[in-house]
């Protein structure tokens, strides 16, 4: 391993943690009606005999700015989806028109938006852990190239000062996020 491989797997690391917080964000309740609530909180419907995600069963749109409308490919599932999603973390109660499952997106309490900050912040903390498990092996790994004589002593601290700075550019990207999505619940 040289200096740029081991430069390149730390920043893909950290990327990886960045990308998952994302995902994590997307599915935090704003007060808005958007697919990636149910999307991205992987609920499990049962059905036909085995467990499936809901995006593999229907298919998800907001009508309107307060409701999450779901459209099951096959409608014998309606009741199995709206189990799934009464018994998920989403915190909201389905009701089934017809022929879709619809979630009315009710508005956020203030003291609900404080909880959302705070699972927003933990979040964003343990990708922060992420990051500097990250920054860990990188700064293991340049002590090994050095051990090793790829690296020079000098070239040793070149490379750990490369590790630092990408980990500052990642916190600092985390820390910016964190921010907007906090901005983005606490907005009424």
């Amino acid at each position: 391993m040289d200096e740029e491989t081991l430069l390149l797997e730390v920043e893909t690391s950290m990327e990886e943690a960045l990308g998952r917080m994302n995902a994590d964000f997307a599915g935090v309740r704003t007060g808005k009606a958007s697919p990636s609530l149910v999307d991205n909180m992987d609920v499990y419907v049962a059905s036909y005999g085995s467990s499936m995600k809901l995006k593999s069963l229907a298919v998800v749109s907001t009508p309107d700015a307060r409701s999450i409308l779901i459209q099951p490919f096959d409608p014998g599932t309606l009741n199995d989806i709206k189990k799934a999603i009464a018994e998920s973390r989403l915190g909201i109660s389905p009701i089934i028109d017809a022929r879709s499952v619809r979630l009315p997106i009710p508005e956020l309490s203030g003291e609900r938006r404080k909880e959302l900050v705070k699972y927003v912040k933990s979040l964003a903390e343990d990708t922060r852990v992420r990051v500097r498990a990250a920054r860990k092996v990188g700064m293991d790994g340049a002590k090994k190239l050095k051990a090793d004589n790829v690296l020079t002593e000098d070239g040793q601290r070149q490379c750990e000062d490369k590790v630092q700075k990408l980990t500052d550019k990642y916190v600092k990207k985390i820390d910016e996020q964190v921010e907007a999505k906090e901005k983005e619940i606490m907005t009424v």
